[in-house]
């Protein structure tokens, strides 16, 4: 099978290394968010920071030492909520990081902020130890609905918190929920029109998604928690491109939006499908195989920690990471999650990329059909994109591509 585009994809050498990134999950929070499914926990007595920096040392040495020698184009750390660490070990980390690896000049360091724990000395600390973009979970603009989502912090401290980081950082971000139980096209675009008006170049738009296993969940299947039906939920998200697109921040992955040249560049790395380590309890990764770790199949390493904070630094301890999973990903299985990734952007899905990690791409009759129903776009030959009307239908559209995918 020879898919549309893919021999003039590999004869035009075009192709580019999406980086490598570091993740950081920092699982501690001052509360628990009742929508929330992340590994987050919540400590009264508070954290042993010295004590979990030891071990995140620990665990990025074993990473190295998998990985090799390589640079670093991202930084991020995650959680849980990382605002909530002492900036003395943010740059530790940091650090650490730079010993081991290669920091590339100009490589984007971000950290995730909850505005109630958003001072200004704060973020200036977190900016003299290296970090040079904040990402903030404002997640609303109306006060009853953060008290609904279980947020302790107000529509005051969150806006009080983008002038902070406006303020101290060259680059940020900050969070919204949408598609909130009884909210209409109305009040979505007064509060998309609030949001764009404060100055971000980059912002993250979420439908609400009820996870399994969260009190959201006990509420909704209960009837007590009605989120906006399947029409509501499609009008909202057009309301959301529509108006991002004309505020110069069009979207460049499903939900994430954002001026030319303002992308997050590590959430890049995960859409483009490079490789990542991730560190810290409950934290995923994406490793490059060695030729005889795994079977000639595997094309990525899997793999996760342990997500109990205080398990995981007894493992770390114990036997110098916290990994419960490493699993070789076959090409098969690679070539799934780059569709999965890859046609959430507005970049689209370059083929030549998947031919080179995977050796496999979807079908040219299946492409043909779709880009006819117009649900696919193909411009040039070897990139492929959802269109319009095909993000709508997007989980329909990646399942029929990858029924469709064989080697070449």
């Amino acid at each position: 099978m020879e898919a549309v585009g893919a021999a003039q994809a590999r004869e035009s050498g075009d192709s580019h290394d999406p980086g490598f990134g570091v993740y950081v999950h920092w699982p501690f929070c001052a509360q628990k968010c009742p929508y929330c499914d992340f590994n987050s926990h919540v400590r009264h007595g508070g954290v042993d920071q010295a004590h979990y920096l030891d071990a995140y040392k620990q665990e990025l040495r074993y990473v190295r030492d998998r990985v090799g020698a390589r640079p670093v184009t991202s930084v991020f750390f995650g959680g849980g909520t990382p605002s909530l660490m002492q900036a003395e070990t943010v740059a530790a980390l940091i650090d650490e990081i730079a010993k081991l690896w290669t920091i590339t000049p100009g490589a984007e360091i971000t950290l995730e902020a909850n505005p109630n724990s958003v001072e200004a000395e704060r973020f200036k600390g977190f900016r003299s130890a290296g970090v040079n973009r904040v990402s903030i979970g404002v997640q609303s603009l109306r006060d009853e609905e953060l008290k609904r989502l279980g947020r302790l912090h107000s529509v005051a401290e969150a806006k009080a918190a983008i002038e902070i980081a406006a303020r101290t950082f060259d680059r940020f971000s900050f969070d919204l929920i949408y598609a909130r139980p009884k909210q209409t096209i109305a009040d979505w675009k007064t509060e998309l029109g609030e949001a764009l008006a404060m100055g971000s170049q980059h912002l993250s738009l979420y439908q609400l998604t009820i996870e399994p296993d969260t009190p959201f969940a006990a509420l909704h299947a209960a009837g007590k928690l009605v989120v906006p039906g399947d029409d509501d939920a499609v009008a909202l998200f057009e309301t959301t491109q529509e108006m991002t697109s004309a505020a110069g921040l069009p979207a460049y992955e499903t939900s994430n939006h954002a001026a030319p040249g303002e992308e997050s560049q590590h959430n890049l790395i995960y859409w483009r499908y490079g490789c990542y380590a991730g560190v810290g309890p409950g934290a995923h990764g994406r490793l490059p195989v060695a030729v005889n770790d795994f079977a000639l199949d595997a094309v990525r390493l899997a793999t996760s920690t342990e997500k109990m904070p205080e398990t995981w630094v007894e493992k770390v301890s114990a036997q110098g990471h916290g990994f419960v999973e490493q699993t070789p990903v076959t090409a098969s299985e690679a070539a799934d999650e780059m569709l999965l990734m890859g046609l959430r952007l507005k970049d689209g899905l370059n083929l030549v990329l998947v031919h080179e990690v995977s050796g496999m791409a979807p079908g040219d009759g299946e492409i043909a059909q779709l880009v006819a129903d117009g649900l696919l776009s193909q411009d040039p030959p070897h990139i492929i994109r959802a269109t319009d009307k095909g993000a709508v239908v997007l989980d329909e559209l990646i399942r029929r591509l990858s029924e469709s995918f064989g080697r070449v």
